[in-house]
């Protein structure tokens, strides 16, 4: 049995979308259908989808081509400053067009960074900021909400940032979870986050996961708490329209979850599983991702690796196929055009995994410390480790491939799938591409939800992180409708300026006429 508790504290009754309050379905009383209630709410609190895609600051992704001979050659060092930096790194990302750099122990005490990344083996620091309450980040959620916000782990619950002045990241917020607390690498802390704007979904170990409504992230809320029964050690966690994954730091177990209520996850039935590797021995991994309708695990238990499982059908997770490095021990793994980054504690690689079932090596990286994380970002990766580097190098910048990338994001996934009904009037559209794209060229002309046989895009709240994006309608769905979801060639861009070259369809369609209620009331202390 799923244990599910709701939190709400006692600073205002929270509504299921954003502070919505609830009014009749085309006009002030509700009006019954087939016995369900249906309510349309008031406007929230979130700006309007954007009328253009946004305009770089920066000077966006390498613009540099390589010799095959210094191909895996660490070329360039990464340092958040001379006096805060402790050399404990993790994931990078570009936005803006800016490289954007967390920094931070598990203890504690950390900043972000932002670099010109164009030529990637002469960065260049734009700006750095220090914070002592932002703690290790394995992931950062971002979102275009009266400038660049990102949402990041804290040492007692999760941190936001302002990103609109890129030379000079300022907190917004700190808000702390009871319960969660250092020290304690693993058990009690929060260790990820997937901010599907306006909601944070966090990912906070023994404690299960958290709901966060951050309509203001200079105000974030808290909404619900999820427990696992029997406890799964909450470590990776992803949001895609109405689906929400959970993946067990240093586990084999994973929980799909269905959050067509988004304040209410629940677990989907058969959705449940424990990864095993081709020969059918379940193994561990230490954190996992998501894209294309599959979850990535880098492996950690008899070596490294990954091992890849197919959710296309969340109520049948099946194996699909895994890689293993016996000499590896994983840490995070993300994807790019068919392949996999893997970092393997004392290595990375990089693995092919075009056909999934039959992955194979590409080629291995190096870097001094604990090396946990590889990111590609156009032809060079980021290497990063996060214990036991080299003074100020914590993060190095290695040539992948030859050329500067000129291939455009292609859609891997959308959720709701392609032809499905019955979706709740609180449905979020969610796609994943094959690699990282600039959230910047998200807007109602590169993503567009509406109705099928109109031409008006319908409003509402963009954003993503790692390759997933997501679109939160301003207003619930009508009911009984079909929606069309387009993404027409030219819209998206990667960190490189590439445009989808193809564009992509898919529809689905609402069911009756009914809205979820607001949480109930539940007490803030520990049972």
């Amino acid at each position: 049995m799923q244990k599910y508790d709701v939190i709400e504290w006692s600073r205002r009754v929270l509504p299921v979308l954003g502070g919505m309050a609830l009014v009749g379905c085309g006009g002030v009383e509700p009006i019954e259908n087939e016995g369900l209630v249906c309510a349309a709410p008031a406007t929230m609190p979130l700006p309007a989808s954007p009328a253009s895609p946004l305009a770089w600051q920066g000077p966006g992704g390498p613009a540099q081509t390589y010799s095959t001979d210094v191909l895996g050659v660490n070329c360039a060092f990464l340092d958040g400053g001379p006096e805060d930096d402790t050399d404990h790194h993790n994931t990078v990302t570009m936005l803006d067009g800016y490289l954007v750099m967390p920094w931070a122990p598990e203890w504690g005490g950390g900043g972000l960074s932002t670099y010109r990344f164009d030529d990637p083996c002469t960065p260049a620091q734009v700006g750095t900021s220090f914070s002592p309450l932002m703690r290790e980040t394995h992931a950062a959620g971002f979102a275009r909400m009266n400038g660049w916000k990102a949402v990041v782990n804290g040492v007692n619950g999760i941190q936001f940032w302002d990103l609109a002045n890129p030379a000079a990241p300022v907190v917004t917020s700190d808000l702390s979870f009871k319960g969660v607390f250092w020290p304690d690498a693993y058990a009690r802390v929060v260790l990820s986050v997937f901010w599907q704007a306006p909601y944070v979904y966090v990912a906070a170990a023994d404690n299960g996961i958290f709901v966060v409504d951050a309509s203001d992230p200079a105000k974030p809320v808290p909404i619900t708490k999820f427990k696992f029964d029997p406890p799964l050690r909450a470590g990776a966690i992803f949001a895609v329209g109405n689906l929400l994954a959970v993946m067990a730091a240093e586990g084999s177990r994973t929980v799909l979850l269905d959050i067509g209520d988004p304040a209410r996850p629940t677990p989907i039935p058969g959705g449940t599983f424990e990864i095993q590797d081709g020969a059918g021995v379940r193994q561990e991994a230490y954190h996992a991702h998501l894209n294309g309708d599959k979850t990535w695990y880098a492996r950690k238990s008899m070596g490294g690796g990954v091992i890849i499982y197919d959710i296309a059908n969340p109520e049948a997770p099946r194996y699909l196929g895994d890689y293993h490095a016996p000499d590896g021990n994983g840490g995070y793994v993300f994807l790019k055009e068919n392949v996999a980054f893997i970092g393997e504690s004392h290595f990375a690689e990089a693995v092919d995994v075009s056909d999934p079932t039959s992955p194979s090596l590409l080629r291995r990286f190096n870097l001094t410390g604990d090396l946990d994380t590889i990111i590609p970002i156009g032809n060079v990766v980021v290497l990063s480790v996060d214990d036991k580097a080299e003074e100020d190098q914590g993060s190095a910048v290695a040539p992948f491939l030859e050329a500067p990338d000129t291939r455009g994001p292609e859609v891997t996934m959308v959720n709701p799938r392609d032809g499905a009904t019955a979706q709740p009037l609180t449905t979020r559209i969610g796609l994943t591409f094959g690699e990282f794209v600039d959230i910047g060229s998200l807007w109602e002309g590169s993503f567009l939800v509406r109705k099928v046989g109109t031409t008006e895009p319908i409003q509402g709240q963009y954003s993503g992180q790692e390759g997933i994006v997501n679109f939160w309608p301003a207003s619930p769905l009508e009911p009984d409708t079909e929606y069309e979801v387009v993404v027409p060639a030219g819209g998206v861009v990667d960190f490189n300026g590439n445009p989808t070259q193809t564009e992509f369809r898919s529809t689905f369609k609402t069911g009756p006429c009914a809205l979820p209620p607001p949480p109930p009331p539940y007490s803030e202390e520990e049972e």
